[in-house]
């Protein structure tokens, strides 16, 4: 491919020199030799008695960067990826690197407006709203000790079980004083049904089995399993008043039409942002499907390392080690990284596709439009402007941002 850069580059003499005299350096002050004191030994002595080419691991690295940028510098080259290093020759008069470089590959765009993408239009049905207010008022809901009567779906039960498989215990299949909201599906089907119309103190036997996607060792089997209800909690659903419009944040509202139409507002909200997403996500897809572009593999894996620690952090948000993660998913990096493969391909090509509209375009970010889009957006996330581009990356990322976020202005003009 013709964004497939090969480039030899040799350093030498005093060059290498230099860098090998440094690396003596630093070393010279924990080196150790019959004859002299720790840090006192000579180069010369050094070189005779332990060999130059002790000195190559930790010198090649820094040789290896200042060719990278040599090369980068001279042939005005800008990497797509991280570069392939090949050492072709190394000895005490000369280091010679192969870099494999891989530039922005060949783009042609194809058409990019008048696509004949249209927005889905945006509906609230009464059944929306009515379905919204329900989870809110469960979400509100006052739980309470249920005094009379028997285990209903909604209800949790606080348990005693015991599981038993081919006449053992079963392990992990125990517990004490477990809290169960029936008709979570926590348990295996059937598990959960059979509690209702039990009563406190009450005992059951529920003879069941385990379904045929479960552990390899357990699918299919039968188990019993010995459950004693201990105690049953209700949830009390809130009126509809002004104290529950209230622990909503909604001071402002005083009746059920209003409420409702607040309710109609925020579904219509949610659904206009969602229908937008979907747009901006067909156009690209449209776009690309008409843009001519071949991509190389080395791409795509640079795309899915950054995606690999994008989701790293957010397992590390919630107590998890990638290491963890697969452990828990019985998965490999490999699996991992395969099912990131094609959301990874489909990101690069979006943002080619976007660079190139923007350049055909000729679509100019100045200082100053980067300054005031980085204080909007510093005030929108509530950060010091000093602060919020320190986060974001500096003012060049704002500027490609919005680079960007122009380029989908046309797209989006069609």
């Amino acid at each position: 491919m013709k964004n497939v850069h090969n480039i030899e580059i040799s350093l030498k003499g005093k060059e290498w020199e230099d860098i090998l005299d440094n690396v003596f350096k630093k070393k010279q002050k924990d080196i150790k030799l019959d004859g002299f004191r720790k840090g006192c030994v000579p180069k010369n002595i050094y070189f005779k008695k332990v060999g130059v080419n002790s000195l190559f691991p930790d010198a090649v690295d820094i040789a290896m960067q200042d060719a990278y940028k040599k090369i980068i510098v001279d042939k005005k080259l800008i990497p797509e990826c991280e570069p392939k290093v090949d050492i072709k020759n190394i000895n005490e008069n000369e280091v010679v690197f192969e870099f494999t470089i891989i530039t922005k590959p060949e783009i042609k765009l194809g058409e990019y407006k008048n696509l004949g993408i249209k927005k889905d239009k945006v509906t609230v049905t009464k059944d929306e709203i009515d379905k919204e207010i329900q989870n809110l008022k469960t979400k509100y809901a006052e739980i309470v000790i249920k005094e009379n009567g028997s285990v209903d779906k909604g209800d949790t039960a606080v348990i005693d079980f015991e599981g038993v498989v081919d006449g053992k215990i079963l392990e992990g299949g125990t517990g004490k004083d477990y809290p169960l909201e029936i008709g979570s599906k926590t348990f295996i089907e059937g598990f959960e049904d059979g509690l209702i119309g039990m009563k406190v103190n009450e005992q059951k036997e529920l003879k069941l089995k385990f379904p045929e996607n479960y552990t390899e060792d357990l699918k299919n089997k039968d188990v019993t399993f010995k459950v004693t209800v201990k105690e049953i909690k209700e949830k009390i659903l809130p009126e509809l008043n002004e104290d529950f419009y209230k622990d909503l944040g909604y001071d402002d509202i005083k009746d059920e039409n209003s409420f409702r139409e607040k309710i109609k507002e925020e579904i219509k909200h949610q659904k206009d942002h969602e229908s937008e997403d979907k747009y901006l996500n067909d156009l690209i897809t449209k776009a690309i499907a008409n843009m001519d572009i071949k991509l190389n593999e080395e791409i795509i894996h640079d795309e899915i390392h950054r995606m690999l620690h994008q989701y790293e952090e957010q397992l590390k948000m919630q107590g998890l080690t990638i290491e963890q993660y697969l452990q828990f998913t019985n998965s490999k990096m490999e699996d991992l990284e395969n099912m990131m493969k094609g959301e990874a391909e489909n990101r690069v090509k979006s943002r080619y596709l976007l660079e190139e509209i923007a350049e055909k375009e000729n679509i100019k970010i100045t200082d100053d439009d980067a300054k005031k889009e980085a204080a909007n957006m510093a005030e929108r996330y509530q950060m010091e402007e000093t602060e919020f581009l320190k986060a974001f990356g500096g003012l060049e990322v704002v500027k490609y941002d919005l680079k960007m976020k122009k380029a989908m202005e046309i797209l989006k003009n069609n």
